[in-house]
Formats: C-alpha cells, structure tokens, sequence
C-alpha cells in the first residue's frame, strides 16, 4: 500500500519517518505522500532528500500549523507560551526566543489559511511581548508571500491583525461569567470539551463542538435564557412528534420512522444541555450567584444601580467572611479588588493574605506584576477609560463587558489611537487615517464601505484568552456585517487554570523544548 504522513516538520517526526523507508528491502510502504504542517527547514528536507527520495512522490507543506477550534477562534496551542513570556526568570531567554519565533511561524500559517496578508499592530504597553512578536510575524508574513508558490508577491490586503499581551484585562479572566459556554467551563470538570453526566443513572459524556447546531446556537446565552429555551426545543419536538402519531397510514409511518433517528439525535442533544445548564444551576445557586453581585460591583465601580461604589473594601470583606467560598473563589475577588482599585500597598496586601490564610497561594495574587498589571505600584497610576454601556441591556449579575470588545470596536470603526497601537508594516492605505481625502482627489462616497467590504480583523492574545472573550469576537461580526473578527490565542484559558499558571511563574520550569530542530 501507499501511505499518506500528515506530520510536523520536526526532526522527532522526520526520523520516525525515515524508519518507515529504512532501505529498500525493509520499507513499511510502497510509497509514500508527505504533507507538512508548515514551512520544513531545509536541514530536515535534505536529510529525507538523502535518505529515501525514491519513495516519496510528493512532499509538500500546507500551513495549517493551528487548531480551529471554532469557526471564529484558533489556538497555536502552546500554554507553556505563558511560562516562557511571563516568567521573571533571565535563564528562559533561549526559550523565550524559540517559542516566540515558533508562534510568528504559526501566525503566519493562520494568515496564510485565510489568505490575508494583514497589516499588523500590537498594544505598545506596559510590556514589550507584542511588539517582538509583531515585528517577527511582520518578518515572516513579507518571506511567505515572496515565495508564494504562485510567486507573486501579495500586497497588503484589507485585513489587520492585532497582537496583544494578556495582562491587557485582568479582570475578565478571573471574573465567574453567566453566559452558557463561559459559565460551564468555569464551573464543572470539563476536560477537552468533554462533558460527563448522568441520566437514567448510566453515566455518559458529550463533546461539546462545532459540529453541534443546538450548541452554537446557545452557548453565548445568558443561562437565565437557555434555561428557558432548552424546555421550550423540547415541546417543540414532542409536539412534531405528537402530530405524526394519529396518522397510521403506511406513508405517514414511512415518514416517521425516517423521521425517528433526527428527532432521537435532537432529544439527546437537548438533554445534554438541560443536563449541562442544571449541573451549572447547582454550582451557582448556593454560593456563586451571592459572589457574582459582589464581583461586579467590583469590577465596574458601580452598582446595579449605577451609584459609584464608594469603598470597595465594604463590597469583599463578606466574601472572604463567607466560609462557603474556596480559596480560589477568594482569591478571585482580592483581585478583581486590586484591579478596582488600580494597585494597593504592601501593607494592606499583606493583611489581607494573612486573614484569607493563603500564605501558601499568595503568588496566585503578587505574580500578576509579571503580566504588567499593577498590584504593588510604586505610584498610583489612573485606570484606562472604558466605553460607556450603560443604555446597553444586560442582566444584573452580567454587566461587566470585556475590554476586547472595545478594541474590536474601535478597530473596525479606525478609532485605535495610533501611538497606542502602532503599526509595524506600513499600514494598509483602506485602514489609514480616520477616512480622511486628500483635497485633490475626489471624495468617494463608498470610501468606509470600501474599506470594511471583507475585510477580517484577526486577533491574537499571547498567553491564553477566555470563553467570554471568545463571545465578544462572534458578537462584534454580528453587529458589523462587513468586517469578521477571528480570535486566538497560545491556549484557552478558564480562571482556574490561569491562576495555577500564574502561581508558579517564579518557579523554575523544568526546560520544555519548542526549538523546531533539536
């Protein structure tokens, strides 16, 4: 037979390749066909060249080095990426390096897959990540589209990508979220999009994906809202269901019984839903729903009201009193304090570690300095301005909204301040300025429509993004048709995970290799 590789361009791969096709008399296969996930270096494609090119009739590199994970978001699934970008540690340089290189190449593996050749931004502050990272893929887009395999080189196209460092919003990583998605994978032991439950006492498991219309329907849903539609779906089926059962003549049951695998796949659906949305009802109604109103009252200063908080200590210390809350939902609210307030003392910090007794956790707090965010500021710096929402609709426990979906916004509508987030490549003409003609040339009056026909804004997060910002990225294509936004990030974060990964940023990692040929 003929074998078809599918592999990463590593050496770990090509050798074990080459010990499918060790000689002529030992070969696995008749012949093989290898497609690379993305660029090959040419050390390892001569060491092939050298070793067995009879048996190869193609050999090709087809940059799809991500994961779609949605049909909006991708992962270069790398969470060590955090480890290496964050840790104070000097001795990660050559590691830092090799992952940052690693993810220009994916990146540019994304555009490629859309076919964008974008013009790329970053967040200039407070630290310097995104805009290595963007000068790299910067680099790398310009190679790639000089040896296109067409070989012409490709222009900028209408499209931007924006790169930027996590500790951009604090506060939507470790605040609990009431949307569906969010709010399930927050709260229950869902391991690679694998949910487990009971009913009729056997115990099952789902996966919850794209290929699954009933849950990229809902999963943006506040729960109040799937609690009441799932119900509703169900009457809707049993009633299709009803309406077929009088009838017993021979065509009617031929069209029930053809009828009978779709309305059985609809009904487990749905019961897997109803199962999800209730396991995450039990987890909310005795302690999270008390902590939500605290959380946002914290994290926006204001109340449902909208009266200014006025101490914002008063809001956490029922919190930490409550014996009912774990430490990580403790911890949770000491930071969307520390973030409220844009940084506290040392003093105060410490006192409120030793009342929390979480000596033992308290880097999960201290260690978010590394991100850039400010918990033990020398000065007190002011908190970046936020979109004014309040006319906008949302339910009380679910006011807060995620920075992301500000810039998205205000990319798409050219409002980024420039200095703010600069360009690395000259930026593409249709983007440039807020709209603005020259005096001799005459003003076209599609000119906004011009510059958003098609055009995508790619986004990506160095260090993990959440399921709630995952949402505003879908929401913000639905409200601006012409312009899809894709996000992504090195992983997909839930707060859990983010602060066992902060808690060990200072602690030394044993060395994990991402350098492609090793």
């Amino acid at each position: 037979m003929k074998a078809l590789y599918f592999i990463s361009p590593t050496s770990k791969s090509v050798d074990c390749f080459l010990r499918d096709f060790a000689s002529k008399s030992e070969n696995k296969y008749k012949a093989a066909y290898i497609y690379f996930t993305d660029f090959c270096p040419d050390s390892l494609f001569n060491k092939i060249k050298a070793s067995c090119s009879k048996s190869i009739r193609r050999c090709k590199e087809i940059n799809i080095s991500f994961i779609p994970l949605e049909s909006q978001v991708y992962t270069l699934d790398v969470p060590d990426a955090f480890y290496y970008c964050y840790s104070p540690d000097p001795g990660n340089a050559n590691g830092k390096d090799a992952i940052m290189e690693a993810m220009a190449e994916q990146i540019v593996t994304v555009c490629a897959t859309l076919d964008e050749n974008p013009g790329v931004r970053y967040k200039s502050k407070p630290l310097d990540n995104a805009s290595k990272l963007a000068q790299l893929v910067e680099k790398k887009l310009e190679n790639y589209y000089k040896i296109d395999e067409k070989s012409l080189i490709k222009g900028k196209t209408h499209s931007q990508l924006i790169i930027i460092d996590r500790g951009f919003d604090p506060v939507s990583t470790v605040l609990h979220e009431l949307t569906f998605q969010a709010m399930a994978y927050d709260l229950l032991p869902i391991e690679n999009d694998t949910y487990k439950y009971k009913t009729d006492g056997k115990e099952k498991e789902a996966i919850l994906e794209e290929d699954d219309d009933l849950w990229v329907r809902i999963r943006h849903r506040h729960i109040a809202v799937v609690l009441e539609e799932i119900p509703k779906l169900m009457k809707e089926i049993s009633s299709t269901k009803k309406a077929t059962e009088g009838k017993t003549s021979l065509s009617a049951l031929t069209q029930l019984m053809k009828k009978m695998p779709h309305f059985r796949k609809q009904i487990t659906k749905q019961v897997v839903h109803l199962n999800l949305a209730e396991d995450c009802m039990n987890k909310f109604k005795p302690n999270i729903e008390k902590l939500c109103k605290s959380e946002q009252d914290l994290a926006l200063g204001t109340d449902a009201e909208g009266q200014k908080v006025k101490d914002s200590m008063r809001v956490l210390l029922p919190v930490l009193l409550n014996k009912n809350h774990d430490n990580y939902d403790k911890i949770r609210a000491i930071l969307l304090y520390i973030f409220s307030i844009n940084g506290t003392t040392e003093e105060n910090l410490d006192r409120l570690i030793q009342n929390v007794k979480i000596e033992n956790e308290s880097d999960m707090i201290r260690n978010w300095s590394y991100l850039g965010v400010p918990i033990v500021p020398p000065s007190q710096q002011s908190k970046p301005l936020r979109k004014d929402r309040s006319t906008e609709e949302t339910f009380q426990l679910s006011r807060w909204t995620p920075f992301i979906k500000d810039i998205l916004e205000d990319a798409i509508d050219n409002r980024l301040d420039s200095k703010e987030w600069p360009y690395c490549s000259q930026c593409p003409a249709v983007w440039n300025g807020s709209g603005a003609v020259s005096a001799r040339q005459k003003p076209r009056t599609n000119y906004l429509e011009d510059r958003k026909n098609g055009s995508k804004l790619i986004i990506f997060v160095i260090g993990g993004i959440t399921y709630s910002e995952m949402r505003c990225a879908y929401e913000v294509s639905q409200a601006h048709k012409s312009c899809e936004v894709i996000i992504g990030s090195t992983h997909i974060l839930t707060p859990r995970k983010l602060l066992d990964d902060i808690k060990m940023l200072n602690k030394p990692k044993d060395k994990v290799s991402f350098i492609k040929d090793e």
